[in-house]
Formats: structure tokens, sequence, C-alpha cells
């Protein structure tokens, strides 16, 4: 039997009525026959079974109130003297994308009450499931019910009670609660989830959207870990919630033992604010807070720390420290906006009062020397692109001197024009600098560090007051620097019938400069040179420099086509022509020092990585690469090449304040050789080699040795280093080490990491990481340990670092972070 109405006529209405009373004719109970199939046979129980997932407590999807139930049951029972009405068996109810399942449902019209009995099953339509052996629910479902409930939700999270109860509408309460954001084991799902909260009662106020836990106890793998009495967190459908956050924990030898409870305040969907006062047992309070705002075309966030120190004598420690001061502080901010889709400004800024503040309190990570804070401005077009920023350096070792380290601002420009000229690309390249240091930047050229190397501390005669050209290197200039540099460019590739490529090509540069040197030290601007050098001399002197190049490269590929493979061998030369390079030494170099020759900028133009040196003189580049697909063997790629100096000044045989260039392969008329060799097997193996080998004797210069690789549940890479002296450039000494990273996934979960930096000439280890972590769908657990001789300074007392990271899904985070042995800083 089939019968439709509409869910707004009511139970014991004419029509249901009539036909109940001609049906209860057949039996004394009013039972109907098997099979019995109703369309929305009344407005409660359409009202009940739309709204019976709201007992456990979940918001609900709104219902559509013209929607249809349908009921199957294989009876219909009208009780009239207890006035009830009973689907039985099998019973089956849908309604607007939801269904109720049991054995049986019946309501209770006296007491306004709906009952459902037998492994009763809810399935909402936002994907929440209740399995329950009854419940029972108001009509108006404010009031009632369930025992033996289980909830488990689409987002993966679950529920499970002896007893859940309904209250006022919004409050459900489970008795002897069980909540887990863990997944059930699929081969064992009676196992205890990873973690689970059991606790005495678990409270859920629909309209906080809070779930309170009383007298809970944290479990992990079914065992006891942690004990709350009490403790409370936002439901899981909520994503911000006002309230506090899991506890963090930190360590340090000048600070002492610290925990701080964090409190987020959900200020509203665009903004909130993180109260984080963090409790040191030595230094006192360290107050923390973060302020963040989502804007219609961007964000921004505002951090502040301070504290006043109770003890700061700890920082006394091989000499007065950084952190000797009875205030510290900090204030930082970031953001970024898009003015439209090709522009975006934005900001970092940091402002200290000391420069170990950060470190010492855990701020920032052990191995981060130094903040940047900028202002920026971007824009991206099809053929464009624009950035200009300003720069401030803030030095975060002990070792930093803050005179010494530039205020800079810059801009970028880059445009390719649409159109071809004279049929190729032509396009245009700007670039402005301006800085600003208070003190020189000297370093020794003959002085040597545990480490093999000098990271920029004078020593001996290097000091400000009595530095020699002939020992010292100006890294940075004092004073003011301004300087606009603009490029023009044009190239062309035409390819003959006989395949072959010439790409001729034209340039010219223009740079226009404002030095303003400080007074250098007169030993500095007059001593002794050695060959080649143009030491930075003193005063204010506005500078011009051009330099147009043409020049022609070409090459010509020969491919073959084996059985085997497919192999490709392509001679190549680069003729460039240009009158030499003037104004040598009277320009400081500030962003071109470092100057690497090998494979990668053989045949590029200009060697130089930045703006404030250019190439000159006639030059010839040439080479021969190799490059060979092998079926079933991968792929291997070769590379060998020389240049040659063919008329006029050879840049990179005159140094500049820093000697760039000098020692550096290319300062001859005959350069070293340079060469590149990898062979990749397949794509998760690979191995990279780069040498350089002097011209004339063949003596090793530079070595590179590079390998990474994927090997089932291994991943590896390690790179080998082995350089020769440069004393002009401030290595005295040979230069050999290795590092090495490794990970191992134990198993889906587990992995294992590390990575290991070993100096060969000083024979240790100055950099050492070791971790393990784990993460599934509910639990996330990271471990590291970080022993770096770089953040305090070559030379100094390494910095040990331990940090446990835990996460619980839904829950929340935690950290416990501390310094192990280290005399140097607080972190």
């Amino acid at each position: 039997m089939t019968v439709g109405f509409h869910p707004s006529v009511a139970l014991g209405g004419t029509a249901l009525r009539t036909m109940v009373r001609r049906i209860g004719t057949l039996a004394a109970t009013g039972s109907l026959m098997l099979g019995l199939t109703m369309l929305a046979p009344d407005a409660a129980l359409a009202q009940a079974a739309a709204g019976l997932t709201s007992g456990i407590g979940m918001a609900n999807p709104k219902t559509d109130p013209n929607s249809k139930m349908l009921v199957t049951a294989d009876q219909l029972v009208y009780d009239y003297k207890n006035d009830t009405v009973s689907a039985v068996g099998n019973v089956q109810v849908y309604y607007d994308g939801q269904s109720v399942e049991a054995k049986r449902i019946t309501l209770f019209r006296k007491t306004n009450k709906l009952r459902a009995e037998g492994d009763v099953r809810l399935k909402e339509k936002d994907g929440k499931i209740v399995t329950a052996d009854n419940m029972e629910l108001s009509q108006d479902l404010k009031e009632g019910f369930l025992n033996s409930l289980r909830l488990d939700t689409p987002d993966k999270t679950h529920f499970a009670a002896t007893r859940a109860d309904r209250a006022e509408g919004n409050i459900t309460v489970f008795q002897n609660g069980i909540y887990t954001a863990c997944e059930p084991c699929k081969d064992k799902p009676e196992k205890p989830p990873l973690w689970q909260v059991k606790a005495a009662k678990i409270i859920h106020n629909e309209d906080e959207k809070m779930i309170y836990y009383q007298d809970a106890t944290l479990e992990f793998f079914g065992l006891p870990f942690a004990y709350f009495p009490y403790f409370s967190s936002p439901d899981p459908t909520v994503k911000r919630k006002t309230g506090f956050l899991f506890p963090e924990f930190y360590s340090g030898s000048m600070v002492g033992y610290g925990a701080s409870v964090p409190f987020f305040w959900n200020i509203a969907p665009d903004r909130d604010v993180t109260l984080d006062p963090m409790f040191y047992n030595k230094q006192g309070v360290l107050m923390k807070g973060e302020w963040r705002q989502r804007l219609e075309n961007g964000s921004y966030s505002i951090r502040a720390a301070g504290i006043n120190q109770l003890d700061k004598d700890a920082f006394i420690n091989n000499g007065v420290q950084p952190g000797y001061r009875d205030n510290r502080g900090m204030v930082e901010s970031h953001g970024q906006f898009a003015i439209n889709q090709n522009w975006t400004f934005g900001w970092d800024g940091t402002v200290v009062s000391d420069r170990t503040f950060l470190r010492d309190y855990g701020l920032v990570s052990s191995d981060v020397t130094e903040r940047v804070s900028q202002a920026y401005l971007t824009g991206q077009g099809d053929r464009s692109y624009f950035d200009l920023r300003g720069m401030y350096f803030l030095g975060l070792s002990l070792t930093d001197d803050q005179t010494r380290l530039p205020v800079v601002g810059t801009l970028d420009y880059t445009y390719v024009f649409g159109k071809p000229v004279w049929g190729g690309e032509a396009g245009i390249n700007v670039n402005f600098t301006t800085l600003q240091r208070d003190n020189a930047d000297f370093i020794g050229m003959s002085s040597t560090t545990a480490n093999g190397g000098n990271i920029g501390i004078p020593a001996g005669s290097c000091a400000l007051s009595n530095p020699n050209p002939t020992q010292c290197l100006l890294r940075g200039a004092p004073g003011d620097y301004t300087r606009l540099s603009a490029e023009l460019y044009w190239k062309r590739t035409l390819v003959d019938s006989a395949g072959q490529m010439w790409t001729p090509f034209a340039q010219v540069r223009v740079d226009v400069a404002q030095a303003d040197i400080s007074t250098l030290p007169t030993n500095y601007t007059s001593g002794t040179l050695i060959p080649g050098q143009n030491p930075l001399q003193s005063g204010n002197e506005s500078l011009i420099r051009a330099m147009p190049a043409v020049g022609l490269d070409y090459k010509y590929p020969f491919i073959a086509v084996e059985s085997w493979g497919t192999q490709t061998l392509t001679p190549r030369a680069q003729v460039v022509l240009r009158p030499n390079e003037t104004s040598i030494g009277k320009f400081p170099n500030e962003d071109a020092q470092s100057l690497v020759f090998d494979d990668t900028n053989l045949f590029s133009v200009d060697k130089y990585s930045g703006y404030d040196r250019v190439e000159g003189g006639g030059r010839l580049n040439v080479g021969v690469s190799y490059t060979a697909s092998i079926r079933g063997a991968g792929t291997i790629s070769a590379l060998v090449g020389q240049s040659y100096h063919l008329f006029g000044l050879n840049s990179f045989a005159e140094g500049d304040m820093a000697n760039t260039g000098l020692q550096s392969g290319l300062d001859t008329d005959v350069s070293d050789y340079v060469a590149r060799f990898s062979y990749s097997p397949t794509d998760k193996l690979e191995f990279i080699s780069r040498f350089r080998f002097a011209e004339d004797n063949g003596s090793l210069q530079r070595l590179e040795l590079e390998g990474r690789t994927q090997i089932d549940k291994w991943s590896i890479s390690a790179i080998y280093g082995r350089y020769a002296p440069q004393p002009l450039l401030g290595y005295y000494d040979n230069r050999e080490g290795i590092f090495t990273t490794v990970g191992y996934k134990l198993n889906e979960n587990w992995s294992l990491n590390g990575a290991v930096r070993y100096n060969i000439v000083q024979s240790e280890f100055d950099y050492t990481m070791a971790g393990i972590s784990y993460a599934d769908d509910c639990f996330t657990l990271a471990l590291n340990y970080i022993s770096d001789y770089a953040a305090n300074g070559t030379g100094g007392s390494p910095n040990n670092t331990l940090l446990l990271r835990i996460g619980l899904r839904t829950l929340g985070e935690t950290s416990i972070k501390g310094s192990i042995g280290s005399s140097t800083t607080s972190n």
C-alpha cells in the first residue's frame, strides 16, 4: 500500500484517521499488512525524523519544509488505548536527504515524544552517522536521550557514550563519553585508536559551539597519558574559536624553564588576537601577543614581546653579552596586499632591543642568523616585471656588528618588447640601488678560522683603525652609495639549412652613480698594493660608465639516433667584442662580489653576478656539450669549456675593494678549464659533478660532487666540495667538506631524517641534525635535535637545540623547545 500526504497534515487528520480506522477493522491491534509504504504520513513524524540527529548535539543542515517523507516498514500499529502510532519491522524513514533506520519507531501523542528502538541508525544529509540501541526525543527535539550511542561525522571525528541526554534544545551530555579524531583500525576496529579522550561527561553546547570535558583522561593506544579535571575545545565544525590553546614549553641555560598557555581571541571572522605570556623561572614573565587581520585584498599581522629580566647577570659569560640589560623586547609586522591582478605591495618589519633577544627566548629557529625588514612593491605583466623594495638587515649572531650592515633600497625592472625588433627579441633591464653603511666592513685575507675560512670578523691588521690592503678586504664600503643602471639588449637566433644555430646579439649598458665614501684609514688607501688591486678611495665622487657589446653565439648540434638511444654532440663558440671596463675600484662593489666560474656562466655575456662590476674587453668562450638518452639506462650529460681573453683590459685581472675576479680562474688570458658531468639512470637517481682545473698545470681548483636518490623508503642527498686556497679573497687554506641529508620512511606513518656537515680540513662536524616524525590523519609528532656552530659565529660554541612538537587534530598543537649545553647563547 502506498499513501501520500503533504508534511503539513497532522497525525489524526481526517484522511489519515479514516485510513487507520478502516484498517483497524482487520485486527483488534490495528495491525497493517506487510510491506507498508507511506509518503509523508504526518508533520510530527516528519519533523522528528528530520531532526533526529540534533539529539547528538552536532549542528545540522537546514531541511526543506516542502520535502516529502518516505516511510517503509513491515507493519504500522495504531494503539487507540495509549494513543500511539508505531512503525514496526525494518523501519526506514527518508526525508530531505536524511534517513533513519530502526526495528521500531513509535510516536507518543500524549507526551509528544518519539522513540526509536533496536539498532537505530541515523544518517544526516551532510554525512553524519549516529548509531544507538535506542533513543527518545520530544516532538520539538529539545529533550531526549540516546543509549549506547556512537557518532561518526564527515570530517572523521567520532563520539561514543553509554548514554546521551539532550536538554534545553541546545545542550547534549554524553555520559561516560569518548572522543577521537582518529579512524578505527581497518583490520581490528575494536582496537583502541591512537589517541582518544575519555571523560565522565562530554557536554556539547550548540549555541556556543563548544565541547566541555569533565574528569577527562587522554589516552594513547588505550593507555592513560594525562589527566585533566576539566578542559574544553571547539566542536569539530568550528575552525576558529575564542579560548585557550595547548600549552608550550621552552628551556634555555640563561632564561631557565618556561611555560605558557596561549589565549586565542576570535574577535571577528577577519581578525584575531593571540596572547601568549611565557613564565620563566629565571627571568620572569615574557609577554607575547600577536594581532592578525585579513582585509578584502590582503592581510597583515603584528607581533610583540617584552620582558623585564630578573637576572640579567645570566648573560655575563665570556664577556658581557647583548642580553645584559633589564628590559628586552621586539615588535615585528608582516603584510601583503594585492592592488590588482598585477600589482602587490607588502612589508616585513622587525625591531628588537638587542640582536640576540629573538634567539635567547626561542622566538626564531636556531639556524636563523639575520632578519630582513623590508617594504616592497611588485608588478608582473605578460612581458614585464617590476620590483621596488627597501631593506634593513638585522644581524642576530654575537659576532654581528650592526654598524657594518647596510640599509638598502633597490628597484628592478625588466621589459621585453612585444613585437620583434629586426626579427629578434629586444628588451630593457633597469636596476637602481642605494645603500648606506655606518662603518667599513673589513675582513682579513690571511686570517683563518676553525672551519678553514673567514666569516667577516676583523682580525689582526684588519681592525678598523689600521687595515692593510695587502692583508684586508673591504666587503662593505662606509658612507652612501647610489647607482642607476640601464641596459638595452637585442638578440636573434637563425638556423641555416645545415642545422647550424647563429645568434647575433648586441647590448649597451650605462651606469650612473654617486659615491660618498666616508674616510677610510690612510694605511688602507695608500698602502702597498698587490698586482691588480684597486682599493676604494674615500671622498664624494660622481661616476658614469658605459659598456656597449656586440657578439655572436654559434652552436652546431649533431644528433645521432641509434638502436640503443639518442645522442647529441654540440660544439659551441661565443665571441664578445666590447671596450675596456672603466672606473674599476671607484664604483663600490656591493652586489657583484660572488663570482664562481663554472659551467653555469661559461657562456654568460657578463659573468659578474651584479651591476657594480661590468665585464670589459674582447672574449671568446668555447665549449662542447654532450647528451645521451639511453633506452633503459637513463641520461648522460657532459660539458667542457674554456674562456679566452682576446684584447683590451681583462676585467677579472683587475680587483676592486673586495678583489673580485682575482684568483677566479678568469684572471689570465687563457682561463681555467671548467667541466660538468651528470648521469641520471632514473628519475629518482642523479649524480652531478663540476670541476675547474688550472690552465697551466691541470691542478684541481674546484670540485663539487652531488648525488641524490629516492630508493624505496630511502631519500638521500650528498654534496662534497673541495676548493683550492684563494688568499686574495680571504681563503688562505684548502676548504673541503661534505654535507649529507638522509630520510628513511619506516612505514606509512613513521619517518627518520638527519643531516650532517663535516669539515674535512678541520676533522670535525660543524652541523648535525637528527629527527623522527610521525603523521597520520589525526596525530602528528616531530622530534628534532640540531647542533650548529654557524649560529654563534665560526669558532664559537655550538648552538644545540631540541624541539618536540605534538599535534592532535581538532584539539590543538603543543611544542617543547630547549637549548642543550650551549654556552654562548641560551637558545
